[in-house]
């Protein structure tokens, strides 16, 4: 007998959220097959037997949220099915998932379950609670013996933050106690809806739908608020004249995509414009830690992709190392992972400066929130026929984009950010000059 426990998730990542069962009780099993998938705050990952045997009991459900090195299931030996086993006949010998004898075994093989997740439970005044700390919040909170029942949460979902752990460590017991009440805000009381389908709202008589968030969706509202919270955030905006990058792709998109076998889209030009004007601005390519700035000497571009399941933005390392064909292949390669979402959690940790592209969607204008810790965003936009006027007596057509670069004004001045997106929009609009800016 073996207890199916949650693998390790990587560094920063103590819990995850089974996503759903692949197995049930009672089913035969052999080493390597993948028994559930666990979602975590960044990817799904699949956990797989570690031996040949039968899922005599299955501790957590679907949906529960569980800890690094917890039991959530039990593989029996194939050949005690049928009998006792190990002094728990009824644990080993599940032969039909809905009778009493499994559901007796079931529910006497989730008490040592319930032990094993006591420690993270406690890190909250109530389990509920716990459940809303992020991965990063609960370390924190560990390290510095600080119960995340007496954190306020500033997230308007409730979610404890690191920011909120360690604002609370700042302030000290003392201060932080009254604001006890605010860590269980997130669970007001409320009438119980069904579990699924449309329910009558209470008071306009129109159906609705519950949704459960998902684990991925919960750490993308957090992040965006935690960003917009600790940054002293601001977006500038100019205009890029795609003429020549249309031109060059006009030209040569034929023979480009014969000889390396991938296509020339505008994210090549885009990464290796950002690169050259970070070159010349490094500040936009730095990071805050404590009271210190950490001057990163090298440019890993997170690129943001848009899944199914949330957005997500894998990194392109050494990206200044990296040719216009070697950067196209590995930004197809990144998006076809992240749509199928099949990206490990290296692919998606680091990154020194983050490029999104809501023009894919129509996007005219918008204005990006930082991916922190990084202190730049660039946001590229839809192409759109302008009139532009050339002198005082000429106006012609010209496809047009808006540019947006949102900052962290707390290490960026605004002039160096201004002079930095010029440099980008001088590098777009002058395509040939980025072969010089290796």
């Amino acid at each position: 007998m073996s207890e199916i426990k949650v693998p390790d998730l990587g560094e920063s990542i103590s819990e995850g959220t089974i996503y759903k069962w692949l197995v049930k009780e009672g089913d035969t099993v052999g080493q390597g097959d993948v028994l559930a998938e666990l979602e975590t705050d960044k990817v799904n990952l699949e956990i797989s037997a570690e031996e040949d045997g039968v899922i005599s009991s299955i501790l957590r459900q679907a949906g529960e949220n569980v800890a690094v090195g917890e039991a959530i299931g039990i593989i029996g030996s194939a050949a005690g099915a049928g009998a006792a086993s190990g002094g728990k006949p009824a644990a080993d010998s599940a032969p039909q998932s809905g009778s009493a004898p499994a559901a007796a075994a079931s529910a006497a093989a989730a008490e040592p379950a319930a032990a094993v997740t006591a420690p993270a439970a406690a890190e909250g005044a109530a389990a509920g609670t716990a459940a809303l700390a992020s991965p990063g919040a609960r370390k924190l909170a560990r390290e510095r013996g600080i119960d995340l029942g007496e954190v306020s949460a500033r997230d308007p979902i409730g979610r404890i933050g690191q920011a909120d752990v360690d604002g609370h460590g700042a302030a000290g017991p003392q201060a932080a106690a009254p604001a006890a009440p605010a860590a269980v805000r997130p669970e007001p009381a409320k009438p119980a809806p069904p579990a699924a389908g449309k329910a009558p709202h209470a008071e306009d008589g129109k159906a609705t739908e519950r949704k459960r968030m998902s684990r991925r969706r919960l750490t993308i509202a957090s992040r965006l608020v935690e960003a917009q919270q600790t940054a002293a955030m601001l977006t500038t905006f100019n205009e890029v004249d795609m003429t020549a990058i249309l031109d060059i792709r006009k030209r040569r998109k034929d023979a480009f995509k014969e000889k390396h076998e991938v296509g020339l889209g505008f994210m090549s030009f885009f990464t290796k414009a950002v690169i050259g004007a970070l070159k010349a601005y490094p500040m936009l390519n730095a990071e805050i830690d404590g009271e210190d700035l950490l001057l990163k000497k090298y440019y890993d571009i997170g690129i943001a992709v848009a899944a199914k399941e949330g957005l997500v933005v894998p990194v392109v390392r050494d990206a200044d190392r990296l040719s216009f064909p070697e950067i196209e292949r590995r930004i197809g390669e990144l998006a076809s992972k992240a749509r199928a979402n099949t990206l490990s959690l290296p692919e998606l940790q680091g990154g020194t400066f983050t490029i999104t592209n809501g023009g894919v969607f129509g996007s005219l204008l918008s204005t990006p929130i930082l991916n922190t810790p990084q202190v730049g965003i660039l946001g590229m936009h839809k192409i759109q026929l302008r009139p532009i006027a050339l002198d005082e007596e000429r106006t012609v057509n010209r496809p047009m984009m808006y540019i947006a670069l949102s900052y962290d004004h707390r290490i960026v001045d605004g002039s160096e950010a201004v002079s930095f997106l010029v440099r980008v929009k001088e590098l777009l609009e002058d395509p040939e000059s980025l072969l010089l800016e290796g």
